[in-house]
């Protein structure tokens, strides 16, 4: 079984401990704590990204843009 919290490490307390132990018993775990990326941290922690990103940014100020009819492909 694979379950993951996401919380903020001010939020950890022994209720976490309680859950963790309710679900897994007496199994064997492994505890692995990492550090999250926001969304925009993750989205640029590429070049290629980040220059695809800039560049979407740049044609959208030079107003470079393409209208969708979004109705027309949920009507498929």
């Amino acid at each position: 079984m694979y379950t993951s919290f996401h919380l903020k490490a001010n939020e950890l307390d022994d209720k976490i401990l309680k859950s963790i132990k309710a679900l897994f018993k007496s199994k064997r775990i492994s505890i692995i704590v990492e550090e999250e990326m926001d969304e925009t941290e993750y989205l640029l922690s590429t070049d290629a990204n980040r220059k695809h990103l800039e560049d979407a940014i740049k044609n959208v100020k030079q107003g470079k843009t393409t209208k969708v009819d979004i109705d027309k492909y949920l009507r498929k």
